[in-house]
């Protein structure tokens, strides 16, 4: 019994050793298990990771990325994500453009007025890169929060910081150097504005500067401007029924008005302009404290504007008829003249109203000239400056055609001032019996009730409701203006003939026109068409199906006054009879107004030859601008337009290219009172 409980004893203490033993086994291999599982998991993190930046790149954002970001965000101030977000490649190249177009975040706007822009942009610069380093020795001593993607986070953004420094300074300088050459710019416009005359660009030019004219109108507008204002508060005075300032305002205005007068310049005003003026400025301040309403004040003005624009329109329209009206008259010294030479002419026995050389007349082998005129003043300037400009004055004829009223003084005229050894003679207009209504369109048209009425009808109205006093001058019922068209049969002897205006100046002598090729052509002329005037559509009326489907609207005008006729294509192309067609289809003038330009430009379409511009300038009675130079070179000079030398409303620049071939000595001109001033009275 005692040999069995030994050896139970003994068997309880092995299986005792056993199971420690077991133990410890167990532990140490858990233990290994666990140091394999660790090794494992991290080989499976790192290989994990690597396949998912590999396979999808930047299609997918990995949750560690978001939380790095929403990290950021807590942990940086906005303008560190703006420096971050700002400093992609997808800006592409820096340029200066963008960055004055606003396209780069605010951290690249570049802001400074006392401080020069580049040390402002440094400043700013070198303040960021302050601040990122602070807070990575933050995240350093743990007082932020820690871990390996914020570090490389802070890191990238200091670098990107750093880049955004540089760029930053390099936009200062580009900004800097193009401030300096808009500067630069900008003086030397100064300076070029210096050297324009302003008498050129008028006197409110956009370069003026007040200081330059110490006798500046500024008081004058001043005046101007407060009267207005009295206007307008008097009328608002009435309607609110504040009688006591709308007298007031009255008092002022009457003063001012008297002050003011007919002043154009601040040295026009009297000495007590200035205290006028403060009156004024005293009782319109009490009107806008007591009457001003920004809706009825718009009101008022309106109508002010509205009634001085319908006002200019009158004033417009009375200038027009009256400058219209001067261009028709016959100033009093040339009627004088006219009457004086008539009476004279009827005086002289028969014999001696005969011009000499009249074999010449039909020679065509000298240099004929076609002159129709019933202004002998107009028609003498014409024949001596061609005469005291040719070479060889005995071979120039001149063909004059004048009406029954001033045949006579035309006649006298050149009796007693003979064109030395050239050739003239004077014909009456009224003796060409083959001229009749039964062979001439316009005589027919001229006879009719219609075109009567429409000339000597004052009331009668055209399709713009308003008279057109161009198209109603009285020489459109001359027939001297439509002789033009019957040259060949006028001189049916006569192979070329030179056309010329009676309000011309010849300037040089003519005869290398006769030489001028016309390359089959009928008519030799200038043209008048610049870039969009004076072409076809500005004298026919392209509405019309007959001149719409016959000729070009942009074709090139050309003009009257001096013109080169072969009259023997003219002869076989029948130009006067194509003239008569036209002329009988515009009989309700529905193709063109009045005139002899647009016939003639349908007559001879086709059919011009263009001569160098240098024969003939044009201009001289409308346009103020005609450059000197081109007057003076030219071999014609054409005062076209109302304003004719002879007339008191010339133009004064030029008259004196006619004045001069006048001898204001003469007899017959000195008893007429002739000045060398359009003064005619």
């Amino acid at each position: 019994m005692a040999l069995k409980r030994g050896l139970s004893s003994v068997g309880v203490q092995r299986s005792r050793s056993s199971g420690s033993r077991l133990r410890i086994v167990i532990l140490f291999f858990f233990s290994i298990l666990t140091l394999l599982v660790f090794f494992v998991g991290q080989g499976l993190y790192i290989s994990d990771e690597d396949s998912v930046q590999s396979g999808f790149g930047k299609q997918n954002v990995d949750w560690r990325e978001r939380l790095a970001s929403q990290s950021i965000k807590n942990l940086f101030t906005k303008e560190v994500i703006d420096v971050v977000s700002t400093s992609t490649a997808d800006l592409g190249p820096l340029s200066l453009d963008s960055f004055r177009k606003g396209n780069l975040s605010t951290s690249w706007k570049v802001i400074g007025v006392e401080s020069s822009v580049a040390d402002k942009a440094t400043s700013q610069s070198n303040q960021k890169a302050t601040d990122l380093k602070q807070e990575m020795s933050q995240v350093k001593e743990g007082k932020l929060p820690n871990d390996d993607h914020s570090h490389d986070m802070l890191t990238t953004t200091l670098r990107r910081q750093l880049r955004d420094n540089r760029r930053e300074k390099h936009v200062a300088g580009l900004v800097q150097k193009d401030d300096e050459a808009t500067v630069k710019l900008e003086n030397a416009a100064i300076e070029r504005s210096k050297a324009v005359d302003s008498a050129v660009l008028g006197k409110y030019n956009m370069w003026r500067k007040e200081i330059d004219n110490e006798n500046s109108d500024s008081t004058v507008r001043l005046m101007s401007d407060q009267i207005i204002m009295a206007k307008v508060y008097i009328i608002i005075a009435s309607m609110k029924n504040k009688l006591d300032l709308r007298k007031e305002l009255q008092i002022r205005l009457k003063e001012s008005l008297h002050a003011l007068g007919e002043s154009t310049t601040d040295a026009d005003l009297p000495h007590s302009a200035s205290d006028k003026i403060k009156a004024m400025e005293k009782v319109l301040a009490k009107a806008r404290e007591q009457l001003y309403d920004c809706k009825l004040m718009l009101g008022k003005l309106r109508a002010m504007l509205q009634a001085s624009v319908e006002q200019v329109m009158s004033l417009k329209k009375d200038s027009m008829f009256l400058s219209q009206l001067a261009a028709k008259t016959v100033p009093n010294a040339i009627h004088c003249l006219s009457m004086r030479l008539t009476i004279e002419y009827y005086l002289l026995p028969a014999e001696k109203r005969k011009f000499p050389r009249s074999e010449n007349l039909e020679n065509p082998k000298l240099y004929h000239y076609a002159l129709f005129s019933d202004n002998v003043l107009a028609a003498s300037v014409v024949v001596n400056s061609t005469i005291m400009n040719a070479k060889d004055p005995s071979k120039h004829v001149f063909h004059l055609v004048t009406d029954k009223l001033n045949f006579g003084a035309m006649n006298m005229w050149f009796l007693l001032n003979p064109p030395g050894k050239a050739t003239i003679n004077v014909e009456n207009v009224d003796e060409f019996k083959w001229l009749n209504s039964s062979y001439c369109p316009v005589l027919r048209q001229l006879e009719t009730a219609a075109m009567k009425e429409y000339y000597f009808k004052a009331d009668q109205p055209t399709n713009s409701g308003s008279l057109n006093l161009k198209y109603r001058n009285p020489k459109y019922l001359s027939m001297l203006n439509h002789l033009r068209f019957y040259l060949p049969q006028v001189y049916p002897k006569l192979d070329k003939i030179l056309f010329l205006d009676d309000d011309i100046v010849v300037q040089k002598d003519l005869t290398g026109l006769w030489s001028v090729d016309l390359h089959g052509k009928v008519n030799g002329a200038v043209e008048t068409c610049g870039e969009s005037f004076h072409r076809f559509d500005k004298y026919l009326n392209f509405s019309n199906p007959h001149i719409s489907q016959n000729f070009d609207p942009n074709a090139c005008g050309w003009a009257y006054g001096m013109n080169m006729f072969d009259l023997k294509v003219w002869r076989k192309k029948d130009i006067t009879g194509i003239y008569h067609k036209w002329q009988n289809m515009n009989e309700d003038r529905a193709l063109w107004k009045l005139g002899t330009l647009p016939p003639g430009l349908i007559t001879f379409y086709g059919l011009t030859h263009p001569l160098q511009k240098s024969w003939h300038v044009l201009g001289l009675g409308y346009n103020p601008n005609v450059d000197k130079k081109e007057i003076e070179s030219a071999a014609v000079i054409h005062y076209n337009g109302n304003m004719k030398p002879w007339l008191e409303l010339a133009m004064t620049k030029y008259r004196s290219y006619w004045t001069k071939y006048i001898k204001y000595d003469h007899p017959y001109l000195h008893s007429c009172k002739f000045r060398n001033e359009p003064d005619y009275n």
